[in-house]
């Protein structure tokens, strides 16, 4: 296991590391069709000066929308590779096909159903029921190729905004464009930009969180079905902001805003659902704690955790602490090894979960745990290496903790001890129910 990646093991890939010709083939065609996207859904709109102040636009916020999600899922990271793979495919393929289409059926519903109708329709049915579905596809894609990936409803968010925010991106460089051309740019950036950014990550986070249950479920039934659930609150939601601009030819507030009324009923109502969603990924935080604290006691024997690590574990507030602790203590070097540490930890809690629900069965269950703990070791000697003889860690008081010292030998008088970090020690933890596994 000596060549091990570590992030290979922590998204659940075992062995040397691998080739990423896949992945840079993958990011160039998302990315050039990207660039199209952009460029046939702006260009057109405005000119090349509206185009540009569109796109500076829509750009605009992307830093603070993008951190907001990530910054949901900081207890266990989601891997950079599918993050930019769920934003390009928003970004590209979602965004450019959902255009060629939602043009085609616009055409075609004028025609039948004249312009007020089919506008309505359009907009309020057809989009939404296209978008989403689109959207969609690159989430049911990790359920079904990096099913390991997702461990509660939090991964199933931070994907599904990743995706949304990429096709809303695209999506308000032509809006920028167009009602800058006609006068309206500031009261367009402002409702889409400031007010609304987060529409379209809310409206697919349904899916990701059907998606994400689905991964967790050993029934067929509840894997078909949760997906489709999920995908018709994300139609719903989307088309009910949609249509929501329709209200307009009837109501209006009589305040300085001149908003919709029919858009700020929409926005109160999606304002709730978004506080639903952060309530949903508190709920999954203390999951995950809870899960830590239950599974990482069991490895106290293999002398790579101890009861003050897991504390230590179980709260961002101390992780980050350790964090830079680490860095003052012992470099760069020391926190890139925190960092591992904690991440493998939080893994191998997940991973005891997944077996238990049956997602992972013992073939899959026992070398992952055997290079999680292998890892935890690995990351433990580098920081050990790092720092001077009698460095105490701030969060271990009562005792020695795992990643401090090693504890010592339990044989016999002159049981040499191993120079490597330890790995499992005999009868590690195994799910309930299972055969006994290698090591």
């Amino acid at each position: 296991m000596a060549t091990l990646d570590p992030q290979a093991v922590l998204q659940g890939r075992l062995g040397p590391r691998r080739s990423s010709v896949g992945f840079v083939i993958g990011v160039a065609v998302l990315s050039f069709l990207t660039l199209i996207s952009v460029l046939v859904v702006g260009l057109p709109e405005g000119g090349p000066v509206l185009f540009l102040v569109g796109l500076l636009l829509a750009v605009l916020p992307a830093p603070i929308t993008v951190a907001g999600i990530l910054l949901l899922d900081r207890l266990e990271p989601e891997p950079t590779r599918n993050l930019v793979i769920a934003f390009l495919w928003g970004a590209g393929v979602a965004t450019l096909v959902a255009g060629v289409i939602n043009t085609a059926n616009s055409a075609v519903a004028t025609v039948i159903l004249g312009r007020g109708l089919g506008m309505f329709l359009t907009v309020a049915v057809g989009a939404p029921l296209v978008e989403e579905s689109l959207k969609g596809f690159v989430l049911l894609g990790l359920l079904w190729f990096r099913r390991r990936e997702l461990d509660g409803p939090t991964d199933g968010i931070v994907y599904a905004g990743m995706v949304g925010l990429g096709f809303a991106i695209v999506e308000n460089v032509g809006y920028y464009a167009r009602f800058g051309a006609e006068g309206e740019l500031i009261p367009v950036f402002l409702l889409r930009g400031v007010i609304s950014p987060l529409a379209h990550p809310l409206f697919t986070s349904m899916i990701g969180i059907g998606i994400a249950y689905a991964a967790l479920s050993r029934s067929g039934a509840a894997r078909f079905f949760l997906p489709v659930l999920g995908w018709c609150g994300a139609v719903f939601l989307h088309a009910f902001w949609n249509g929501s601009s329709f209200i307009s030819a009837i109501f209006q507030l009589p305040l300085i805003t001149q908003l919709p009324l029919g858009l700020v009923i929409a926005w109160l109502f999606t304002f709730l659902v978004l506080v639903g969603v952060l309530l949903l990924v508190m709920h999954d935080r203390r999951r995950i704690v809870a899960l830590i604290g239950r599974h990482l006691s069991q490895y106290v024997p293999t002398g790579l955790v101890a009861s003050q690590d897991i504390a230590m574990l179980s709260a961002i507030s101390s992780r980050r602490a350790a964090r830079r602790w680490a860095r003052r203590a012992g470099g760069s070097v020391a926190s890139r090894a925190m960092g591992d540490y904690q991440l493998a930890a939080t893994e191998l809690a997940l991973l005891h979960t997944r077996a238990e629900r049956g997602v992972e069965t013992p073939p899959q269950f026992y070398p992952r745990r055997d290079a999680l703990l292998h890892l935890m070791g690995v990351a433990r000697q580098a920081f050990l290496s790092r720092l001077s003889g009698g460095t105490q860690l701030p969060w271990a008081q009562a005792g020695p903790p795992g990643f401090g010292p090693p504890p010592p030998p339990t044989g016999p008088p002159g049981t040499p001890r191993s120079s490597g970090p330890p790995g499992p020690q005999p009868g590690p933890p195994r799910p309930p129910g299972w055969p006994p596994g290698p090591g």
